[in-house]
């Protein structure tokens, strides 16, 4: 048709577009834009594609060029609004989802956020690959602001969020958080102390004499928000719920949360003796990750419900049991890391959701939940006096939230470094919903064998 070869029809499909994407985005700052279309479109002063000739034949290397540019900022604009890739990079999410695959994950749904560091290198999270270096600029720094969506998170959504505990990475130790290392660098300190008949010192103290080793001993790197790892999770509760676990089950508000089919825990399996047939397991699903060998006899295997009650039936199995640890058994590891909160990965709560707006009491007895949305989410100053707590220097018994926060979980109970190890996931750091498994490879398989062809195109559940 001859009217899409018309320059003044494609500047008005262009405008419009362009418009449509201003009032998303809400910064009309970006209408000064439209001049420029209108000059690509319709008065061509200005050669916007300054690499290649405007008029007469370029070469096939300008044409590449040209091509090339083009599709970085198409993806890029696409990756930003409205979705991008994401792999499965462990097996958390088990056996939800596995191990390879490849996510469409949507930036619509929740509504996609603008960059906190624009300058940044294409396709790249936080470093350039080969060169080992970072791959973005802070020269310009944005705050946070979230694009309207389609919809909002829900209980039992399982979501895409940049790792809270990213913020400070030990380069040498990058697939832990650098708080967590200097919390077990802080317990040995103490366990020697304890070995030696020392008095022991403050938790505090341990963690200060932890923390200093950490920083004498590796490369530390500081990330904004947008450049932290992507982590994926469950989110089991909402700002405002209650979470509470009693020997594995969740419960929300005082209600049981649904189980889902793909949900794993870690079982003993004890035989009579004789050793259970690896082919038989893995056509189960049960591959040799999840199993661990302890003795002739006995087993350590990450299961579903459904897979331990198999296993329950075989001929040469004498017991099938769900490993839980004990209540009031406290564990350092596990958040606030508080030894006045005697809970552990199994047993755990109740713990309240924060929720934007909301101003609830703080003291030194529930403080320790609280201090790093107040410190590092929150930007205040916090500290924590002679009984007494100061925020931005003023003595102070309440706060009320900036932010809501929610609480994520891995499928692969036993086997996920989630929010029982690093608390809330503030709202800023949602990225998006994953909405179906477009590409699976088993990275134990070979060849075609690798690729999963019953998992492509399934929905997200």
């Amino acid at each position: 048709m001859q009217i899409l070869k018309n320059k003044y029809f494609k500047f008005a499909l262009a405008a419009i577009a362009y418009l449509l994407w201003v009032i998303w985005v809400g910064n009309y700052w970006l209408l000064f834009g439209l001049p420029v279309i209108f000059d690509i479109y319709i008065t061509k002063k200005v050669n916007w594609s300054f690499w290649k000739k405007r008029d007469g034949k370029n070469s096939a290397v300008v044409e590449w060029i040209d091509a090339l540019i083009f599709a970085i900022i198409a993806v890029s604009f696409i990756n930003i609004f409205f979705f991008q890739n994401f792999k499965i990079p462990t097996g958390s999410m088990e056996k939800t989802l596995l191990i390879g695959d490849h996510l469409f994950v949507s930036k619509v749904s929740y509504g996609p956020r603008i960059p906190n560091t624009p300058l940044s290198f294409p396709f790249t999270q936080h470093t350039l690959p080969v060169v080992n270096t970072k791959s973005y600029l802070e020269w310009i720094k944005w705050p946070y602001k979230r694009l309207k969506g389609t919809t909002k998170i829900k209980n039992d959504d399982i979501v895409v969020f940049n790792f809270p505990a990213g913020d400070t990475v030990v380069l040498q130790q990058q697939a832990r958080s650098y708080y967590s290392i200097i919390r077990d660098v802080a317990e040995d300190y103490k366990t020697r102390d304890q070995r030696a008949g020392k008095q022991l010192k403050s938790n505090e103290q341990y963690y200060s004499m932890g923390r200093k080793n950490v920083i004498s001993s590796y490369d530390i790197v500081v990330r904004p928000v947008d450049k932290r790892d992507n982590y994926i999770k469950r989110c089991v509760a909402l700002p405002g719920d209650t979470l509470k676990i009693i020997d594995t089950q969740v419960y929300i508000n005082g209600k049981p949360q649904q189980m889902a089919e793909g949900r794993e825990f870690r079982y003993i399996v004890v035989t009579d003796g004789t050793h259970l047939n690896p082919r038989t397991l893995e056509r189960m699903g049960i591959y040799q990750s999840d199993v661990y060998t302890m003795g002739v006899n006995q087993y350590v295997m990450t299961l579903t419900a459904d897979m331990a009650k198999k296993i329950n039936g075989f001929k040469n199995v004498t017991l099938v049991e769900k490993t839980i640890k004990p209540k009031e058994s406290y564990a350092y590891y596990i958040f606030p890391h508080d030894s006045r909160y005697k809970w552990n990965e199994d047993n755990f709560g109740p713990l309240w959701m924060p929720e934007k707006g909301v101003t609830i009491k703080i003291d030194t007895s529930n403080i320790s939940k609280y201090s790093r949305i107040i410190e590092a989410y929150e930007k205040n100053k916090l500290k924590v006096s002679d009984g007494k707590i100061f925020i931005n220097g003023k003595e102070t018994s309440t706060y009320t939230f900036k932010m809501s926060y929610y609480w994520m979980m891995g499928d692969n109970r036993h086997n996920s470094a989630d929010s029982r190890f690093w608390g809330f996931v503030p709202e800023d750091h949602i990225v998006g919903k994953p909405k179906y498994v477009w590409l699976s490879l088993n990275k134990e398989k070979k060849f075609l064998g690798k690729i999963r062809f019953n998992r492509f195109f399934l929905k997200i559940q």
